[in-house]
Formats: structure tokens, sequence, C-alpha cells
């Protein structure tokens, strides 16, 4: 009787503690936009990318609105920041006019959180964040920092860049933290190789991968993507213009695609519709 009185108290014990903290709710996925100044026909306003990452959100439910905003663009070998600036480095150029305050300004007060993402070619990563950060890391909208490894030492102009060690991943995470220990630092490309081999602290592991011949061949390779990195978050840029062959016959693309991702890899914390289409599929209201 005895052993029975027991378990009786322990029954709603344990039911309680796998409710509580123990056992918390995974984080809302992040949904929106990839912005570039390169992108698209011109830029329509801080306040189109704010529908868009509010219409892409309200496709996935309990979703935060999201965007990643190109702010270094590969320029030969060097990542040309689009605000003024100086450097020692002379593999970063600076922009004569900053493109970016009065849209980050916009996002902080409608809800919008942003990486802010640099194409790096030969530039010294360290600076670079150091850079960026400083100028905006007082922003609230901005979560964090992003690497497109495609263009990591590239060679000039040609895409493919050099897989990132574990000792610059965590260099760079190190230095993203020194700014904001809240912060994230995301690492993008479309091949495992290019990613560091084993550290994986704070890293969003982003695809980028495209010229799919089917939505199915897509979501195979980025669940493919999603296991290699589990339990690591995960995210996904798509809608590029030359998968349109398929995309196009969808009744809703952004959110057909999204949720045959998200159904899939349970490790997906965030999905981008890109630039280069977005007119098409998020038309201005």
């Amino acid at each position: 009787m005895l052993k029975y009185l027991i378990l009786l108290f322990l029954i709603p014990v344990i039911l309680l503690s796998s409710c509580g903290h123990d056992n918390p709710k995974p984080n809302p996925i992040g949904a929106g936009f990839r912005f570039s100044i390169y992108g698209h026909n011109r830029d329509r306003g801080p306040a189109y990318w704010v529908s868009v990452a509010e219409r892409m959100a309200d496709k996935f439910p309990a979703s935060m609105a999201m965007g990643i905003w190109i702010i270094g663009e590969i320029e030969g070998n060097r990542a040309h920041l689009n605000f003024p600036g100086t450097s020692d480095d002379p593999n970063v150029s600076f922009g004569k006019t900053d493109d970016n305050e009065a849209a980050l300004s916009y996002f902080d007060t409608n809800n919008v959180q942003i990486w802010l993402q640099v194409e790096p070619g030969d530039a010294d990563m360290l600076k670079v964040i150091d850079l960026v950060l400083s100028r905006y890391g007082e922003h609230p909208c901005v979560i964090g920092f992003g690497v497109d490894v495609e263009w990591y030492h590239s060679q000039g102009d040609k895409a493919g860049g050099r897989p990132v060690t574990d000792e610059e991943a965590s260099a760079w995470m190190a230095a993203v933290r020194a700014h904001k220990p809240s912060y994230g630092l995301f690492l993008k490309h479309w091949d495992f190789g290019w990613m560091p081999p084993t550290v994986r602290d704070g890293i969003v592991f982003v695809d980028d991968s495209h010229q799919f011949t089917s939505m199915k061949q897509m979501v195979d390779e980025f669940t493919a993507w999603g296991r290699h990195f589990a339990p690591s978050p995960v995210a996904f840029q798509y809608g590029y213009p030359d998968d349109r062959i398929w995309w196009e016959a969808l009744k809703d693309p952004a959110a057909e695609i999204g949720s045959a991702i998200l159904s899939d890899i349970p490790n997906a914390s965030a999905l981008y519709w890109v630039d280069f289409s977005v007119l098409e599929v998020f038309p201005p209201s």
C-alpha cells in the first residue's frame, strides 16, 4: 500500500515539473526578407520592408517579423560598407552617405528584428564587426551580425569563398558578443564544407542555395542542411528568380515553401524571401 501512495504522490510532481522551466517552449521562428541595395530595382523605403516582414510573418503562426539587412557589399576584394567611416584596413571602403540609419530607426519602432550582414572579401572581420556594431549596435532592432561566407576571401568578384575555421568562428562570435552578450552570429553558404567544423555556440547557419528544379529538391537539400547542423539553429533564403519556373505556379509561394521547410526541419529558426523577386510576391500596398 505504501508504494502505491508514494506513486500517487510522485505522479503530479513529475507532471508539474515536465510543464515547468526545465522544458521551455521552443523560440518562435523569424520570418521576413533579405535586403540589399542591388537586389531590386529601387528601394521603396523602410515602410515597405516592414510591410514585407509583417506579411511574411503572418504566414507562420507565432513567428517574429525579421530581416537580413546587407550593410557591406563585395567590391573587388574589399568589403564596401554603405556608411561613412575610416579604417586602417585597405580592404574596407566606405560610402559617402549613411544608407541605413533611417531604416534601422524605423525598424526599431515597428518591431522588426534585423541581422546586419556583410560580404567580407579580404577585410579583417574583427575590424568590420567593430565598425558595424559600433555604429548601429544601439538600435533595439539589431539582433546580431552575419557573414556571407560565399564572399570570404573570394577570388575578386568570383563567388565561392574560403571555408571558415573553428578559430575564426570563435573569434567572430566573441567580437559580436563583446558589443552585446545577447547578439548572435550567422554564417551563410550553401555547402557544409565552408562552415566551421565543430564550433556551434551562438551561431545560426543560413543556407542560400538555389537553382532547384522543384520544391521537393529544395526541401530535400535544406533538410540535409538542417540535419547536418542539428540541434543548432538553421535558416533559409528562398524565392530566387532562377527557381521561379516552379514557385510561380504556387498559389502562395512564400507560405507553401516555408511550411514545407518547417514541417521537415525542426531546428529551422528563420525564413527569408529574397529581394530579387520580392515585388512580385509582396507587391507594395
